[in-house]
């Protein structure tokens, strides 16, 4: 790894823009640490001037031969100490350049206002890892691929449409956030629910205004009573319990800014997901809530390039942190055959 060694601790330029590896990355993570893979803590910034922060993971390797690399993100509301980063370690002891990022306004990103989502912007943060990963010596800028948890699943399919960088994109138990925020689970909620919602979230700025604080919407619940929807308690199951918890996560403290879904009710992603001509493998169990949202992207796809893979008896959060139910045999071998 003596490529990587040569630039550990110093800031690098690439077409002027700055990033840098640091020297050391403590291990604060929800999932065991491997033998098998180097981690340095990186930063880099996005096409809006956003700081964002990563841990890389660099496999243990004998050839000075250039290696494929895959930015991870996700899941909505999570850091890179949790399911993003135990998806890029375990790409990463298969041979994969990876990268685990926060997204903009979240864990040790920067952006402000905090705990805020964008459509556009943390779509961009998936092309501005490509670029990190472009610009690093180990890795062939030809073989760089993407993958996406939940919500950031929605977001890395929005990216592979604008960015033919991306020669793969993997999504697992994807959420279409655009989808959810403006019409409810299983598109339940009327044009006029839809229309007081905007009432409500638009009322809502003029109150932070005032304040001059942003209003936090609730989160999950800190206790159960038993009586909450199953992938509630799923999803109290890893953020909010010693598997999950991280302190830096949105879902495992505090919650979303509450005006946060305005953008994602109005600007629709996956507009042009049926111009991606790149490999795409679409993940989801069998059990989980959110199913219909990869199924139903899954068929915009077009091209024999195109898989949708089902894991039976899966949930949405056991795609997290699972290993026995995570596909990594597939997943590294869709990604060998497409790279």
């Amino acid at each position: 790894m003596k490529l990587f060694l040569v630039v550990t601790g110093i800031i690098l330029f690439a077409a002027g823009v700055a990033w840098k590896i640091y020297n050391t990355c403590s291990w604060d993570k929800t999932f065991p640490k491997s033998n098998k893979v180097n981690v340095k803590k990186v930063s880099f910034t996005n096409r809006y001037g956003i700081k964002l922060v990563g841990d890389l993971y660099i496999p243990e390797r004998k050839s000075d031969t250039a290696l494929s690399a895959i930015a991870v993100s996700g899941p909505f509301g999570a850091v890179k100490e949790q399911a993003s980063g135990l998806y890029a370690q375990t790409m990463a002891e298969r041979g994969f350049v990876t990268l685990a990022f926060d997204p903009s306004f979240t864990g040790e990103s920067g952006g402000y206002p905090r705990h805020v989502a964008s459509p556009d912007i943390n779509t961009e943060d998936f092309s501005a890892a490509v670029d990190f990963l472009s610009s690093l010596p180990d890795v062939d800028p030809e073989k760089i691929a993407i993958i996406g948890i939940c919500g950031f699943g929605g977001m890395g399919l929005n990216a592979a449409a604008m960015d033919p960088r991306i020669k793969v994109t993997i999504t697992s138990t994807m959420y279409d956030m655009s989808r959810v925020n403006a019409n409810g689970y299983f598109d339940t909620m009327s044009v006029e629910q839809r229309y007081q919602l905007r009432k409500e979230l638009n009322a809502q700025r003029i109150k932070d205004f005032k304040s001059k604080t942003y209003a936090v919407a609730k989160g999950l619940p800190d206790k159960l009573t038993g009586d909450e929807p199953q992938f509630v308690q799923d999803y109290f199951g890893y953020y909010k319990t010693k598997r999950g918890f991280h302190k830096n996560s949105i879902n495992s403290t505090t919650g979303w800014n509450m005006t946060s879904s305005l953008s994602f009710m109005n600007m629709p992603i996956l507009s042009y997901s049926d111009e991606i001509k790149n490999a795409v493998l679409m993940i989801h169990g069998e059990n989980a809530h959110s199913r219909y949202f990869s199924e139903d992207a899954f068929k915009k796809l077009k091209g024999d390039n195109k898989e949708l893979m089902i894991v039976p008896n899966a949930n949405h959060v056991d795609l997290y942190d699972q290993p026995d139910k995570i596909p990594f045999d597939k997943m590294e071998s869709f990604l060998k055959q497409h790279l």
